[in-house]
């Protein structure tokens, strides 16, 4: 009995004999769906984690104020001009459906006394140094994280693939020029200045990404360079040019596709990198502007707090762990099964 996928790809015989191999390693498959579980939940976290509710019954009338802002007066509040519905007085007859996690990313837990507090059945995980529920941010920062990882994959592989294609294709004096501006890029050192140009810009999750791929696409095109001078010898390719293809035809039927194989393996590599580069930058404070959640702010508190707050550190450590862990084994998985000798 084939699964959909198989299904679709049945009419690749190589990609299905690849994802038959990948489907093999019961590890890898067990870390897509873990990886996809922390998706699903992250990029939805409104709906476990909030201080709004669902849906709420008041006085006979439907509210619905996770999706919609209402204004205090709805409620018979003249006195604030943000709507706390956990202070808002039920009668007989009103009901609420709350989030399973009743805090916003953002919002401190003023009933506690000092922060960072610890674990509570209102802070599963306790509080940070500003008294924000660690659990909501830890959900919340698995969306900016992997936003940047795959934005920054994303860019990265379609300068590096763009430029070493056209390395290897043209040859001559384009591969010439190329090569030297490799070099020179290659010789910056990267870590200061990003530190200089952070230091200047404010550090949006965009720019951090643009900045993080203009200087990492050289190792991608350096792979792909070497693709196209392999294969565009290649008999398949000279037929096509004896036929009369186009540049564009020769190089996105023929070639491409034979020469994404080695980059395709670096792909899940790549974006656990990217995890790693977040993290370090929000750690030394030039990654995202707070407070927006990261797991790298929530380190760089644990740092700070480790003799009385330990729960800052096994939060984000278990969040990054079990991230790397799943993104490695998922890499591992698809490097064997585009493994030609198998």
């Amino acid at each position: 009995m084939m699964d959909p996928i198989q299904k679709y790809l049945i009419k690749n015989e190589l990609t299905l004999k690849r994802y038959k191999r990948f489907k093999r390693d019961r590890v890898a498959v067990i870390s897509v769906w873990v990886l996809l579980t922390m998706f699903f939940f992250s990029f939805t976290a409104e709906l476990w984690a909030n201080n709004r509710p669902h849906i709420m019954s008041y006085h006979g009338k439907l509210y619905f104020p996770l999706f919609v802002d209402y204004h205090p007066t709805a409620f018979g509040r003249e006195d604030i001009y943000v709507m706390d519905y956990r202070q808002l007085q039920m009668g007989d007859g009103d009901w609420a459906v709350w989030p399973v996690i009743q805090w916003d990313p953002y919002e401190s837990n003023k009933s506690v006394d000092t922060y960072p507090s610890p674990p509570t059945k209102v802070n599963w995980i306790g509080t940070d140094e500003s008294g924000r529920d660690v659990m909501t941010r830890l959900l919340y920062g698995f969306r900016y994280t992997m936003l940047f990882a795959l934005g920054s994959w994303i860019v990265t592989y379609a300068l590096g693939i763009t430029l070493g294609a056209l390395m290897g294709y043209m040859g001559g004096k384009v591969d010439l020029v190329g090569q030297r501006i490799v070099e020179v890029v290659e010789s910056v050192p990267i870590l200061f200045v990003l530190i200089t140009i952070i230091s200047i810009f404010t550090p949006s999750l965009p720019i951090l990404i643009l900045l993080v791929s203009f200087f990492g696409w050289t190792g991608i095109s350096a792979y792909m360079r070497a693709q196209f001078l392999s294969l565009r010898k290649r008999e398949y390719v000279e037929a096509a040019k004896a036929i009369g293809a186009d540049h564009k035809r020769i190089i996105g039927k023929h070639i491409l596709p034979n020469g994404l194989t080695p980059i395709v393996t670096f792909a899940p590599f790549f974006i656990a990198g990217g995890v790693n580069t977040l993290s370090f930058l929000d750690y030394l404070g030039l990654g995202l502007v707070p407070p927006t959640p990261s797991w790298g702010e929530l380190m760089a508190q644990a740092q700070k707090w480790f003799t009385i707050a330990e729960w800052l550190v096994w939060g984000p450590m278990v969040a990054i762990v079990l991230t790397l862990t799943v993104l490695i084994n998922i890499g591992l998985a698809v490097r064997d099964a585009f493994d030609a000798k198998m």
